[in-house]
């Protein structure tokens, strides 16, 4: 069976992956956290990952060095679902990556990835002089904005549209940029916080005089746990090292 190390066990996500863990034929190593007894710093963190057959990462940014770090030193796999994320955090998966196999996503459901292949195709064909808009809601507790899984679909759409960069004309708060016309093949991005939302993406493409909404909500996180656990699955059946994704893991292509 395969052992599992979880990295923010303490967490929404890291409790939802302990759940469903045994029902997909999955143990779990243990855990670390910054909350309670346990804490997440490098000796812990290296400890679990000589412990777990492969490491499942739901904390924040600026832990992940330092789970990455220790994932490559005990040439553990490692599933990141870690959101906001910066260009800096990126280039140590793709250190790692030469080491180790990892799976780095901001959504482990099928009908979110899913739904990434029908925006990309859909901003294929319409081209840019349909406008996008991206509408997310999550729970109040939620600090990145705008989400993971939104920056992941709007990444779809530049891709549709042929972009040299997948965060191409990108906008993320008319607020703070002030009055100003909305830019031909720009991705515009909306975030809503409320409640106990486990998640809600909205795709629009709107042309004259028609509209096209893309869509998928998430009832509860039991999908995004199973998602995870499928990942770490997948990458302990012995992945060569490399990067990859949950279209990978899926076998969407």
């Amino acid at each position: 069976m395969t052992a599992i190390g979880i990295l923010g066990v303490a967490g929404r996500m890291g409790r939802a992956i302990g759940t469903v863990a045994a029902e997909m034929g999955a143990s779990i190593a243990g855990g670390i956290d910054r909350e309670g007894e346990v804490h997440s710093d490098h000796a812990a963190a290296l400890s679990l990952a000589r412990a777990s057959d492969v490491l499942v990462d739901f904390t924040a940014p600026d832990a992940l060095a330092a789970h990455l770090e220790a994932a490559a030193a005990a040439k553990t796999p490692i599933v990141i679902g870690t959101t906001g994320l910066k260009p800096e955090h990126h280039a140590l998966i793709d250190e790692a990556a030469r080491t180790i196999p990892l799976v780095q996503t901001y959504n482990t459901s099928l009908g979110v990835n899913l739904l990434r292949g029908l925006v990309e195709e859909a901003a294929r064909r319409l081209g840019p002089e349909w406008d996008i808009e991206i509408v997310e809601m999550h729970h109040r507790h939620k600090l990145d904005t705008p989400s993971g899984t939104a920056l992941l679909l709007g990444a779809s759409a530049n891709i549709g549209r042929g972009a040299e960069s997948r965060i191409a004309l990108n906008r993320f708060d008319r607020m703070q940029e002030g009055p100003h016309a909305r830019e031909e093949g720009g991705v515009y991005y909306a975030s809503l916080r409320g409640g106990s939302v486990a998640g809600d993406h909205m795709v629009i493409f709107a042309g004259e005089g028609e509209r096209i909404e893309l869509g998928h909500r998430a009832e509860n996180r039991s999908i995004f746990a199973r998602g995870a656990v499928k990942a770490a699955l997948w990458l302990a059946e012995g992945r060569a090292p490399g990067r990859y994704t949950m279209a990978d893991v899926l076998g969407l292509g």
